[in-house]
């Protein structure tokens, strides 16, 4: 039983800080401790209301058939392997790692498959290797979309000192997505969450806006839901095993 209550608060500058008796650094914290707080979330701060679907992750195995289809085949682009062994749920978080091989997971929700609606998780990832990029999105239902539909509301890259919004609107050319980056450090849990609503769609970050796409011709045309993968992009170096963990995925009408 945990004796003190590690507590989320926002800080003067717009960061999530944690306090309470004998917090430690993210990485050194049980997985337990972590998931007793949920950080400043979009959905608290813009009165979203109840939760309507999503996972907790209050279980352990591999994560809930019901809730989830595991990848098993190729990796991003064909590189390396998207196996369900990668998945691990214990703790409180799921956990996906992608090993020196190339071989780790994704995996997409079988819930709240619609077109509107708003969307937030809690995530993290190790000192990750630049070649594994994590990924909260929302992706085409049936992964059909004639305009190449894709919403990467939480998305690392080769700078692992960055994490972007991304909406791609288009399947090729110059101007295919919108974009917002934000300099931070993605070890430590932060919250992440998208608005689809017809007058566009809109990001948070830790409860605080930062993305923002209004015009109509950006806006997806069917059904999304909600993905998460650990993403390998070989670049001929080593590749250093990697880890992304989420806490809870939660879905408001």
């Amino acid at each position: 039983m945990l004796a003190k209550r590690t507590v989320a608060v926002l800080t003067a500058a717009g960061t999530l800080a944690l306090s309470g008796c004998g917090a430690a650094p993210a990485l050194e914290r049980s997985a337990a401790v972590t998931a007793v707080s949920d950080g400043i979330q979009a959905a608290v701060v813009r009165g979203w209301g109840p939760v309507v679907a999503g996972d907790e992750f209050s279980y352990a195995g591999a994560p809930d058939p019901a809730k989830w289809k595991v990848y098993d085949g190729p990796g991003h682009a064909g590189k390396g392997i998207r196996s369900p062994k990668a998945w691990a749920v214990g703790g409180g978080v799921v956990t996906v790692s992608g090993n020196a091989a190339g071989t780790t997971g994704g995996m997409s929700a079988t819930f709240a498959q619609q077109k509107y609606g708003r969307w937030e998780a809690r995530m993290r990832t190790n000192a990750r290797d630049t070649q594994y990029h994590p990924v909260v999105m929302l992706w085409p239902n049936n992964n059909i979309s004639p305009t190449c539909a894709e919403v990467d509301y939480a998305e690392g890259t080769a700078d692992t000192t960055k994490i972007k919004f991304n909406l791609h609107h288009a399947c090729s050319g110059p101007n295919f997505q919108t974009r917002a980056a934000r300099t931070m450090d993605t070890t430590q849990w932060h919250n992440y969450a998208v608005e689809w609503t017809p007058a566009g769609i809109t990001g948070y970050l830790d409860g605080l806006l930062w993305f923002s796409d209004t015009n109509p011709a950006h806006q997806p045309t069917v059904g999304m839901h909600q993905s998460v993968q650990l993403d390998w992009f070989p670049n001929g170096n080593p590749t250093h095993p990697s880890q992304m963990q989420v806490d809870w995925i939660r879905v408001y009408k």
